[in-house]
C-alpha cells in the first residue's frame, strides 16, 4: 500500500494497524520516501504472513468510511471486504477452499447455460446495502455469486446489483463472518439464497430468505446432493465436490 505523507499524519493510528498485514510505503511530492513496518517484541521487523488463518489476515477493530475503504482498495495488491464500517483483509485459499469452489462453480456454470442468470465468482467486488439503510455502503467478495440482473452492471463493468444467490466456502480465517456476520448481511441485502460449504465436515448448508427474513435452513452431507430452493433442478454432488 502507498500512502502519502499527508495520509499518514491524519490517519496515523490506522495505518499502524494496516502495517501488521502488509507493507506501507510513504510518499512525499509523488516520490517514496519511507517504510512503516510492524515491530515484534523480540526487537526484529515483523514479516507478513501468507497462511490461511492467520490473526495478521484479520483487520478486526480497523474502522474506515467507505471512501477511504476505497482508497486503500486501489492502492493495495491485497484483497479486502468491507462490512458495517469494518475493513478485512482476506487470506489466500487453501486446495480443499479452491477445490469445493471449482466443483460447485462446475455444476453451477453447466446449470445455467443459457438461462437468464449466470454465475461468477471472486474476486468480484458487490456493493450491498442492508434493508432500511441505503446509506450504509457494504462491499464484499463471495466465492460464488448468481446474478439475474445484468443491467445493473454499469458501464466500467462494475456490478450495482444484489445477487440472487451467494456461495461461500469456509475456511479457518472466514468460518465464524461467514455463518455470523454474511448469513445476516445477505438477508438484510436481498439476497434469496445463501449457500455455505464446510470443507471439514462434508456438509452444505443453504439459507433460504423471504422478504428479507430467514425462511429455512437446509443441511446436505454425505452422498447427498445440495439443492437450491429459488432454483427448482440446481444440485451439486457433495461426494464430488468434497472428494
Amino acid at each position: 500500500m502507498i500512502v502519502t505523507t499527508t495520509d499518514l499524519q491524519n490517519s496515523f493510528g490506522k495505518y499502524l494497524q494496516l502495517c501488521q498485514n502488509e507493507e506501507v510505503i510513504i510518499t512525499k511530492n509523488g516520490k517514496k520516501v519511507a517504510k512503516l513496518l510492524p515491530y515484534t517484541e523480540d526487537g526484529t521487523l515483523g514479516r507478513w504472513l501468507v497462511g490461511e488463518g492467520s490473526p495478521r489476515y484479520n483487520t478486526k477493530g480497523i474502522r474506515v468510511t467507505y471512501e477511504e475503504y476505497l482508497k486503500m482498495t486501489e492502492e493495495s495488491e491485497n484483497r479486502y471486504e468491507y462490512i458495517d464500517g469494518e475493513i478485512i483483509l482476506l487470506a489466500s485459499p487453501l486446495y480443499p477452499h479452491q477445490r469445493a469452489v471449482r466443483e460447485i462453480l462446475g455444476e453451477f456454470t453447466a446449470w445455467f447455460r443459457d438461462k437468464d442468470c449466470e454465475p461468477l465468482t471472486a474476486p468480484f467486488d458487490v456493493v450491498l446495502h442492508r434493508l432500511g439503510d441505503a446509506e450504509k455502503i457494504n462491499s464484499v467478495q463471495p466465492d460464488i455469486l448468481v446474478i439475474c440482473d445484468q443491467d445493473k452492471i454499469d458501464e466500467t463493468g462494475r456490478y450495482r446489483g444484489t445477487p440472487t444467490l451467494v456461495v461461500e466456502v469456509l475456511s479457518d480465517s472466514t468460518r465464524s463472518r461467514d455463518l455470523i456476520q454474511k448469513v445476516d448481511l445477505y438477508m438484510e441485502s436481498g439476497v434469496q439464497e445463501y449457500w455455505v460449504a464446510n470443507p471439514d465436515s462434508a456438509e452444505i448448508y443453504i439459507y433460504v430468505f423471504a422478504d428479507y427474513k430467514l425462511a429455512n435452513i437446509l443441511t446436505f452431507k454425505g452422498e447427498e446432493h445440495a439443492q437450491s430452493v429459488f432454483f427448482p433442478g440446481l444440485k451439486a454432488d457433495l461426494k464430488q465436490i468434497f472428494a
